[in-house]
């Protein structure tokens, strides 16, 4: 009997539209098999469409029994996939116990990004290059969609770094918030998670650079006027104006901390 995913002779001759899917279709994996291909079997069910965030995946036992393999497969892919944050556990009786399927937090993405930035598998002036090219977009869309909640955001992380004698540490902190907060104004989820996964990933090898500069202080008030003139231009709506004042400003902080990419190569 063919699957209700796959579209038959009959349907297509009649002119029928394929049933949608009303339920997961668990079909057996090899004995063979260790917990990356049970993995590979629920993903396979989220990218068909029979999965999505907040439905149940069956029981330990059950999955196990599904797939045909030991539960210690399931155990370990579970473990695995929950880690990536694609799913969550609940311990406890009633409904709300179970492993379900769930968004990828933030988190999870910026751990990913940190961990294989600190392995040299993605160098940092990749990082670099990639930011570059995330933020003159979110700051492009910015200057068109800023609204008072994102100016305030924004605002909040300049009067941080304003603030004298605020230290290296908190005012790195709030320099993330505040592209952070542009990259939200852009009203793209992706586009704001990746900057802010890709910013956080670069949080330890900045502060590291930037202690090794001979003049803190003078950068860090450079950095703060580039700040507040490309919050000028997203108010004044001037959108290549902000978008060269963001690539010029990413640029001209990276060429001031050479022991960032210095960094990189050292451990390439």
């Amino acid at each position: 009997m063919p699957s209700e995913s796959v579209r038959s002779s009959d349907d297509i001759a009649a002119g029928h539209a394929p049933k949608a899917p009303q339920a997961p279709e668990w079909k057996p994996v090899s004995r063979s098999s260790t917990h990356e291909l049970v993995i590979n079997a629920i993903e396979e069910q989220i990218t068909s469409g029979y999965l999505t965030v907040g439905d149940p995946l069956p029981s330990e036992r059950d999955l196990a029994a599904k797939l045909q393999v030991s539960r210690a497969a399931v155990r370990e892919a579970l473990r695995v996939m929950e880690s990536l944050g694609v799913v969550v556990s609940n311990v406890g009786s009633g409904k709300s116990a179970g492993t379900f399927i769930a968004s990828m937090p933030k988190e999870a993405l910026t751990r990913f990004l940190r961990l294989h930035v600190a392995l040299a598998n993605f160098s940092i002036e990749e990082a670099i290059e990639t930011r570059i090219q995330l933020e003159r977009s979110s700051t492009a869309l910015a200057t068109g969609r800023v609204h008072d909640d994102a100016l305030a955001g924004m605002n909040a992380s300049l009067a941080i770094m304003d603030t004298p004698g605020v230290s290296l540490e908190t005012f790195n902190d709030a320099d993330t918030a505040f592209h952070v907060a542009i990259a939200h104004a852009s009203n793209n989820q992706l586009l704001s998670d990746l900057t802010e996964a890709i910013r956080g990933s670069l949080r330890r090898p900045i502060l590291d650079a930037f202690h090794e500069v001979e003049d803190p202080r003078a950068l860090m008030a450079q950095l703060q006027e580039e700040h507040h003139a490309i919050m000028q231009a997203i108010v004044d709506r001037d959108t290549d104006h902000a978008v060269q004042l963001t690539e010029d400003h990413i640029r001209s902080a990276t060429a001031a901390l050479p022991q960032l990419t210095n960094q990189s190569r050292a451990g390439s």
